[in-house]
């Protein structure tokens, strides 16, 4: 199959479209890159980083800071370090930075939507442009060589600008579908893990509070 020929054979509308489909890919590629290193570390780090903190270990924060590539480290660290907060503290400042880490998550969404929107309508565009060529060739009761070539190639235009929009489109939204379900199962992995983390600070604080009271009545 000669692709070259083909993509000749498309029209002017083949250009946007090639653009279009390695736009597509070079992105997704960037967003596979993004989650598989997420969910090769994140899952562990998540393990330790409550183990440490609820021993209270002083490793906790070093081992945030050694991992901060990672979006749960810094929602976790904007917590952490914080000095002394009450629980009500420690859960707004998780919620921050959780919400200022969606674009990063959400990142080229919008591209593969608008994507899926413009590469039919291109391809469309096609399809007229090809049907216009087929149509402005005949004449009437003439037929000729010349003729019948122009008719099959605006034909051949109008058939490859059509399948090229539709496969471009049909690419993007699988792109999208994808990382849309990354992002869904990351935001309910976020919240598991800071109710987690929530819950250890927040049993602490209790504890804390409650041997201040006692340590208050002993000492009057």
């Amino acid at each position: 199959m000669n692709f070259i020929k083909i993509f000749n054979d498309g029209g002017m509308v083949m250009y946007p479209l090639l653009f279009a489909s390695i736009l597509v890919v070079t992105l997704a590629i960037e967003r596979l890159y993004f989650w598989s290193k997420i969910g090769s570390k994140q899952k562990q780090l998540i393990r330790t980083v409550l183990d440490l903190y609820q021993n209270q270990s002083p490793l906790v924060i070093d081992r945030l800071q050694r991992e901060r590539d990672l979006p749960i480290a810094r929602i976790f660290m904007a917590a952490i370090s914080l000095k002394n907060p009450t629980p009500e503290a420690f859960r707004l400042a998780m919620e921050n930075e959780a919400h200022a880490e969606i674009p990063i998550f959400r990142r080229f969404i919008n591209v593969f939507d608008a994507t899926i929107g413009l590469a039919p309508l291109l391809g469309l565009l096609g399809t007229v442009t090809g049907l216009i060529t087929s149509f402005g060739s005949l004449k009437i009761g003439q037929v000729g060589e010349g003729g019948s070539t122009n008719v099959v190639g605006g034909i051949s235009e109008a058939l490859v600008s059509t399948a090229s929009g539709v496969i471009v489109a049909i690419l993007a939204s699988i792109c999208a579908y994808l990382f849309r379900g990354l992002y869904q199962r990351q935001l309910s992995q976020i919240h598991e893990s800071t109710g987690q983390l929530e819950l250890i600070h927040r049993c602490r604080w209790d504890e804390e509070r409650a041997s201040n009271k006692y340590e208050a009545i002993v000492n009057r």
